[in-house]
């Protein structure tokens, strides 16, 4: 037993049988009154296998706060995939259906169910000996493209000294399930979210990743070393994500597509399905940030040398920072920041490192909301449609022009 399992694993084993010796992947869902997973299963079943053998790991959850009918259609779903589950017969590719019930209604939520199906991942690998085994975050109503399975395995092995990935994700833009509208609002909230990370890269920042729960992946070892999955109820993969990609151990997969469902969803505080249902409201309304929170941003980081070399001092530095910045960042906290900084590093490669390490994503979102609310508010969407015509020399017209446009962009990455 390693080190995590025996310290922060909540659960003995809860799959008992062995795994297979060449157990290379195993894809972890969590699955709470989601009556369609078996289209998700369904959906991982059709892809092409890869040369390791694959383990699909369904966490059925709920909590002790929620109601009698919730926990039937869960306890129906978990009785439906055992009598699928049954029926299949590939070595190469097994699912097991879980069923946690009444969890804490404290901690109850996706985090939780990510971790403990992560977790159970672990001592399935832990049994096998494998600790580069690649666990993978997948959510009950996305789908994938078929080299899904077989991409995740060539970039690991491709890019053995990374312990992550963000994986290429596009909502659907059309269809039959869905109304009109939620289409619509998935178009403009995907454009938003490939909007924020295209400006963080603009303005310098080198931490700007998607961070999207369906579309991500993790080597067994890195995951333990640090501390597995929070059991945040939303913004889990966020804080996740970002723990590898400042140590940059994060590579983008652009060679396969996760296909989020873009349905409205109120189960979480924020996060895609949260936000289709406040976008189709009045989609005429959505905004996203300035345009000006990223240009003091560019500034900002473009002084880093400045804070290094002491060829000026912290205090005229400051007076130089855009005010957006200077309101965010009080005059002595930035100083004895920037001073911490320099004397815990010798060079200026070092000490780089460490400020986007202090200034990390976190700090960037903070700071944006913080220029939002004191500055520049935000803007609508055609708007932000001609802010990335001229960032890229492109002339498109709409929002989906635009959103096809960043897709094909961020696959070159």
């Amino acid at each position: 037993m390693t080190p995590y399992l025996q310290k922060r694993s909540l659960y003995a084993p809860l799959i008992t049988n062995r795994p297979s010796l060449v157990l290379g992947m195993i894809v972890v869902i969590p699955c709470y009154d989601e009556p369609e997973v078996l289209r998700t299963l369904l959906s991982l079943q059709k892809c092409t296998t890869p040369t390791c053998d694959v383990e699909v790991i369904i966490v059925i959850n709920d909590s002790e706060k929620d109601n009698a009918a919730t926990k039937q259609r869960n306890l129906e779903t978990y009785r439906q995939l055992r009598t699928w589950n049954q029926k299949q017969l590939s070595t190469k590719l097994k699912f097991h259906i879980l069923r946690v019930t009444d969890l804490p209604k404290k901690q109850a939520g996706v985090g939780l169910a990510r971790k403990i199906g992560m977790d159970e991942a672990v001592w399935r690998f832990e049994k096998v000996g494998n600790k580069k085994g690649i666990i993978v975050c997948f959510d009950a109503d996305s789908k994938c493209k078929k080299n899904y399975l077989v991409e995740i395995e060539r970039f690991f092995e491709h890019n053995d000294h990374l312990q992550a990935a963000s994986i290429h994700f596009e909502h659907p833009l059309i269809g039959f399930e869905f109304d009109d509208e939620v289409y619509e609002s998935i178009l403009l909230y995907e454009l938003h979210l490939r909007y924020i990370i295209h400006l963080q890269a603009w303005a310098g920042h080198p931490f700007a990743y998607q961070t999207i729960g369906s579309s991500m992946a993790v080597v067994s070892d890195a995951y333990q070393q640090q501390g597995g999955m929070n059991r945040k109820k939303a913004g889990e993969d966020f804080y996740f994500l970002q723990k590898f990609i400042e140590l940059g151990k994060v590579g983008r997969l652009t060679k396969t597509t996760v296909i989020p469902s873009p349905r409205v969803s109120h189960r979480v505080p924020f996060g895609t399905g949260k936000a289709v249902g406040e976008i189709s409201k009045n989609t005429s309304q959505y905004t996203t940030y300035a345009f000006e929170s990223y240009q003091d941003l560019k500034m900002f980081f473009s002084k880093i040398e400045d804070f290094y070399s002491s060829t000026v001092s912290l205090d005229e530095l400051y007076i130089s920072l855009p005010k957006s910045i200077q309101t965010l960042l009080e005059l002595n906290m930035w100083k004895e920041k920037i001073e911490e900084l320099k004397r815990n590093t010798s060079t200026f490669d070092a000490f780089e490192n460490r400020f986007y390490r202090w200034f990390n994503a976190f700090q960037v979102i903070k700071y944006l909301h913080h220029a939002r609310d004191h500055f520049y508010p935000n803007v609508s969407i055609p708007k932000a449609v001609e802010i990335l015509n001229n960032i890229y020399q492109v002339d498109y017209n709409s929002p989906k022009e635009m959103l096809l446009f960043l897709r094909k962009e961020d696959k070159k990455m």
